[in-house]
């Protein structure tokens, strides 16, 4: 028998993100002449309990946001335990990663070099036993499920300068089948809104996240843009195609209420006034899924939304959970939503991901894997969504490589499952 793949080297590199901001990649090798690699993706709007993103802070180096602490961390603190490390015990290898870094919120190692190395580590896992990455996750699955995306259209909030208080506006193709067909729809619609915000007058430039970022009154034009695409398309707004909104209500909420445009103005509303708002939003529109409606400390804000909207559309955690299981078990406990959105890099570990994974699951909350708004060209979170049976991804527009690359990907692992 073969004696089983080692970790032979690992390599640091500084690379760029979709937005222009250094990241952390990792090329890791095997001592069987395998090789992979993985890049650290960065967000925009953040949760303030999401693990450390390791920055030098260094005014004079890409304006403070280098990361040149976060390689030699890898190189020097990383490289050591981890040379001669055996591939396939992912939990092994995060766990030594975890008790390296010692701190609650990956302070010392910073989470963007402790998710580059996790995440090569899978990779190169999967390679080492002649698996693809999506079956890495669950090599007894009798079945895959590909994941249906909610594709990012009109951007808003902290991913435009458009002056939408509300961030996303995604549609997704529910009563779509396959992923072929879905990436399809996604496409046409996009491509008929485009054709409809120029006939209107607006901009068609795109935001951080490959959607378009018109200068729009309200948030209803955006949703009525959006409904007239889908229809115009040939699809039917609330039959097979539905309504996703990130609300990122955490960016407007200042001095204990939330501050949001409204008709060309911003009117202040409370915790109970702003879910009246989406109350109606959501008996006018067909919505399927709103996230974090609520700022991420607001939980009486959000245990009275989830009361009155939880049993007619899916309710997503995002800042207020973090992909972190302690804050998710309270929200499981306290019932103040009803799905959460999982993405690694608030973690920092692949493990610690899976883990927030399956405890959703088991609890019977659905699961969005998700990108970031500055991400890059690796299309893991297209296999883990996959692999774990996640059932929905959220990974952007369908423009910007580093969000039609996870499209792509998925395209791919349908292909070979139909074999």
């Amino acid at each position: 028998m073969a004696n089983p793949a080692k970790i032979s080297n690992i390599e640091a590199l500084s690379v760029l993100d979709s937005r222009g901001n250094p990241t952390v990649q990792v090329f890791m090798y095997s001592d069987q002449g395998h090789l992979e690699s993985s890049i650290t993706p960065s967000g925009a709007s953040t949760g303030s309990k999401e693990a450390c993103e390791l920055r030098d802070a260094d005014p004079k180096l890409y304006h403070g946001k280098s990361v040149q602490k976060a390689l030699d961390n890898i190189q020097r603190e990383i490289l050591p335990k981890a040379m001669g490390f055996q591939l396939g015990d992912q939990r092994a290898f995060d766990d030594m990663l975890i008790q390296l870094d010692g701190t609650t919120n990956k302070t010392k190692l910073g989470a963007n070099a402790m998710l580059a190395c996790s995440q090569a580590y899978a990779k190169l896992s999967a390679t080492a036993k002649n698996l693809a990455l999506f079956e890495y996750f669950d090599i007894d699955a009798a079945k895959f499920l590909i994941p249906t995306p909610m594709m990012n259209l009109i951007n808003g909030g902290a991913h435009a300068d458009s002056g939408l208080s509300i961030q996303e506006f995604m549609v997704m193709p529910l009563g779509v089948q396959t992923i072929a067909e879905q990436v399809r729809a996604g496409s046409e619609i996009f491509q008929t809104l485009k054709k409809l915000l120029k006939q209107n007058g607006h901009s068609i430039a795109v935001g951080d996240e490959g959607g378009f970022a018109p200068h729009l009154k309200s948030h209803e034009q955006a949703l009525d843009f959006l409904v007239q695409a889908i229809n115009e398309s040939g699809y039917t707004a609330g039959e097979n195609v539905f309504i996703c909104l990130d609300v990122a209500a955490s960016e407007f909420y200042k001095d204990g209420a939330y501050h949001m445009l409204v008709d060309g103005g911003t009117q202040e509303f409370s915790s109970s006034q702003l879910t009246d708002y989406f109350v109606e939003l959501v008996e006018k529109y067909p919505i399927f899924s709103i996230e974090d409606p609520m700022q991420e400390q607001d939980l009486e804000g959000w245990k009275l939304f989830s009361e009155k909207l939880g049993d007619k559309i899916q309710v997503v955690g995002d800042d207020y959970l973090v992909t972190n299981v302690e804050l998710i078990q309270k929200a499981i406990d306290d019932q103040s939503c009803n799905a959460v959105l999982i993405k690694p890099n608030q973690i920092g570990t692949v493990s610690e991901t899976v883990d927030a994974i399956n405890l959703a699951k088991n609890n019977a909350f659905n699961t969005v894997i998700s990108h970031r708004s500055g991400d890059s060209e690796d299309s893991f979170i297209a296999d883990l969504a996959v692999g774990m049976q996640a059932g929905q991804i959220k990974t952007g527009s369908l423009s910007r490589s580093e969000r039609t690359c996870k499209y792509n990907r998925l395209l791919r692992i349908e292909q070979l499952l139909s074999k």
